[in-house]
């Protein structure tokens, strides 16, 4: 059976001091943009965690990539997508300008063995894609059991972090899951989640994190997390449908009946008061945020009345007025996804 190491894809560092750009002419040598083909000649180029702009801009000269190690320094120096740019195996074009390898070294699909983690996802929806990988259920059942959490955190859902990773041969399937834990650890500390002290400890952060993943839009993340606050500090049951999608494990605007608010689970927010026991997915850093950062406001009540369009208020009757404009819209199709 094929075994995969998986070494986590982190944001590498590209920090530029200004004697460095100085110290890079303008004018350095620089490939033509080149017509690239199928059958154009590539080079992998392995980058390494903690990578600096020089770093990378010399191993591409070094591999025949750029044509001066100067020319792509000064690309990489006036575009904030190089703060992108992630460790691991690249399969870059030869001769090609300086514009061109950053591109390259951007694009998803020039990652081998590539191992998505999308923000959101639950620990279920990980570990199943490990299975597709070829490991055993007793492997990864076993993997489980040996994972270190980050202190402060009690369960496995919610800590292993979205991102990009990529996989060679190598170990078992804990060290998959333990550098996902580990690229979770290093955004709590960041973030300031791990040391978060006051009303709410680290873990219901995260509770509340995952919640606000599941409900809004980016843009609306931070009002999410004042609702959930204001709810709780009225002793008002949150009343969430994500936490009722999280115990049926389904996807999407699924309509929840009256049914499905009776089911007896402790995640189940429409029978039980306060936050659910743990996570209800892994969220993104954003997420993570916007849980220990709310938006001031005094709204109790959110919804999407159609694809963009959410809407806060403290009152319940303009909700119910929003909920009849979100039930004519779905029945309209409103909410059906393109093919």
């Amino acid at each position: 059976m094929r075994r995969l190491l998986l070494a986590a894809i982190l944001i590498v560092s590209l920090t530029f001091s200004l004697h460095l750009v100085r110290s890079h002419n303008s004018g350095a040598p620089d490939y033509a943009l080149a017509q690239i083909s199928a059958s154009s000649a590539q080079v992998t180029i392995e980058i390494s965690p903690g990578s600096t702009g020089s770093d990378i801009a010399k191993q591409l000269f070094d591999a025949g990539v750029v044509k001066s190690a100067s020319a792509f320094f000064r690309v990489a120096v006036g575009d904030e997508r190089s703060s992108k740019i992630a460790p691991g195996a690249h399969q870059i074009s030869l001769q090609i300008s300086a514009r061109q390898a950053l591109d390259q070294l951007l694009d998803s699909k020039r990652i081998p063995n590539l191992f998505v983690v999308t923000e959101g996802a639950w620990n279920s929806e990980i570990l199943a894609e490990l299975a597709i990988r070829g490991f055993s259920q007793q492997e990864i059942a076993t993997a489980i059991k040996s994972l270190t959490l980050p202190s402060g955190f009690t369960q496995l859902e919610g800590t292993l972090f979205p991102a990009q990773y990529s996989f060679q041969k190598g170990i078992s399937a804990s060290e998959i899951l333990q550098s996902m834990i580990n690229r979770f650890n290093s955004e709590a500390k960041s973030s300031g989640l791990s040391s978060a002290q006051g009303k709410f400890s680290p873990q219901q952060l995260l509770i509340m994190a995952s919640i606000i993943q599941a409900e809004g839009d980016l843009k609306d993340f931070a009002k999410v997390a004042q609702v959930i606050r204001n709810r709780l500090a009225i002793s008002m049951p949150l009343q969430l449908d994500s936490t009722v999608h999280y115990i049926r494990k389904v996807r999407g605007q699924v309509f929840l009946s009256t049914q499905a608010t009776l089911m007896k689970s402790p995640y189940n927010t429409y029978r039980n008061y306060g936050l659910p026991p743990g996570p209800i997915g892994n969220p993104g850093r954003a997420a993570i945020d916007a849980a220990m950062h709310p938006e001031a406001g005094d709204w109790l009540f959110f919804i999407t009345v159609a694809p963009g369009d959410t809407r806060f208020t403290a009152s319940n009757d303009e909700f119910l007025l929003w909920k009849q404009l979100y039930e004519k819209n779905l029945r309209a199709g409103a909410f059906k996804v393109a093919k």
